[in-house]
Order: C-alpha cells, then structure tokens, then sequence
C-alpha cells in the first residue's frame, strides 16, 4: 500500500511541479522582484509537503527557528533527499541557491530556476567555480538574499557523509555573512532515486548562527561538518536507531 501511495504522490509531484514552472516563467514577465515572486517556489514547497503527508503520511517539524539572523545569511544544508528542495523554499527566507549549471539546462523546471538568479556552477571547473561563488554570492548578498548551499555537492545517503566543499566557508569569511548549518534526517524517510516514502515525521533542526569574523574557512567549515553529522546522529540515537 506505502508503494502505491508513493507512486502516487511521484506522479502528482511531476505534475504540480510542471505546472509550477510554468507559472513561474510567466511571473517573470511581470514588473516583480525576486523576493516578490519567490512566494511562488515557496507555495510549491509547502504544498509538496503537505501533499507527502497527506498521501504517504510523511509529516515534518522544523525547529531553531529563532536561531534565523534578521539580515541575509548563508545556510548550509545536508542533502540527502528530494525532500530537502521543498523545505528549503520554506524554512529559510528569500535565497538565491546554488545549482550545478546543468539543472538550469532543464526544459520547464530548469528555465524556472534560471528566473530566479541561482548561482549556476560548473561543477568540474575547481578553482573558477569556487571564484564564481564568491563573486555571485556577495552580489546576492548585498541585494538582500541569503543564499542556500548543500555543501556535500550531492545527495548523500542516510548515515553517510562527504567532505564538505569550502566555498561557502570562503563566501562568509569574505564578507562576513552569518552561517546558519541545518540538519535533517529526510534521506531516511525518501532516499535518493528511490520513489518509496516511508511514513513518519522528518526533523529539520536550525543551528545556531556561526560568525566567521576572524575565522579560517577551513576551521568554519568543519565546525558546521561536526554540528551537522552530530545532530543527525542525535536524532537516530534519540529514535532507538530508526528514523522515527
């Protein structure tokens, strides 16, 4: 039954986000700002979530709330799921994200993402896309987005970890944006290329806001590494080892 379900919201996922991206291209026709159109992305993640517990009985509780900086931020997300891309919409205020530039490339969806100023990297390009990040991000920044990374560069499955990429590190230690890591146990309820949704309810924990002043990129980025692998490590040990 939890695998018809999940085919089912799949297919429904499909079809809003199409539509979604529709909507989007044609807002940008409009005299509107991003922050203004950005209730568009942020409808889409909301509804996406509730349509998953509804339909799978996949809930979710965000909590740190009070740990959001009132001024534009950096946050650092695990990815471990397709899960994670709606609650970024939502759970942060207006982002600019950074996307491998290839996901711009995508009919629809990708020329949506494109309206909203992403920071679209070559992957394979080392050192000229970490230059790219910087050089974006503070222009993000100073317009009055945060911005959204997931710092692994991948979907990573549930209790595995990558090394953490150290352009976001750099991009706050130059300009002195607040750092915000948040974890999240979402790959265990929706892992990678799988449709199956597991019911249960998915933890997003907002960190504390780390100031990089005076900071080594590298030092910032291991300390936001050890929170987020500590805290989702946190969460299984709390659920006798499973996600729920």
């Amino acid at each position: 039954m939890q695998a018809i379900r999940s085919l089912i919201y799949t297919t429904l996922m499909a079809l809003v986000t199409g539509v979604t991206g529709v909507i989007v291209i044609l807002s940008a026709l409009l005299p509107l700002t991003i922050k203004q159109r950005y209730v568009i992305p942020r409808t889409w993640g909301l509804f996406l979530t509730w349509l998953a517990g509804a339909i799978c009985g996949l809930k979710y509780t965000v909590e740190g709330q009070e740990n959001l900086p009132q001024e534009p931020f950096i946050s650092l997300w695990k990815h471990s799921s397709t899960w994670d891309t709606f609650a970024q919409m939502f759970v942060v205020p207006p982002a600019a994200w950074l996307v491998k530039r290839e996901v711009i490339w995508i009919p629809i969806v990708g020329w949506a993402v494109s309206t909203f100023n992403p920071i679209a990297i070559n992957r394979s390009a080392g050192h000229s896309a970490v230059n790219q990040v910087i050089k974006q991000g503070r222009e993000r920044l100073a317009s009055g987005l945060g911005i959204v990374m997931y710092p692994e560069g991948t979907r990573v499955a549930p209790g595995e970890t990558r090394r953490y990429g150290i352009s976001g590190a750099l991009l706050a230690t130059q300009t002195g944006a607040l750092v915000v890591p948040i974890a999240h146990n979402s790959g265990y309820y929706w892992r990678r290329r799988s449709i199956m949704k597991k019911a249960g309810t998915i933890r997003v924990v907002i960190g504390p806001p780390i100031d990089p002043k005076g900071m080594d990129p590298r030092e910032l980025n291991a300390q936001v590494q050890q929170w987020i692998e500590a805290k989702i490590a946190e969460m299984v040990a709390q659920s006798g080892g499973k996600p729920d």
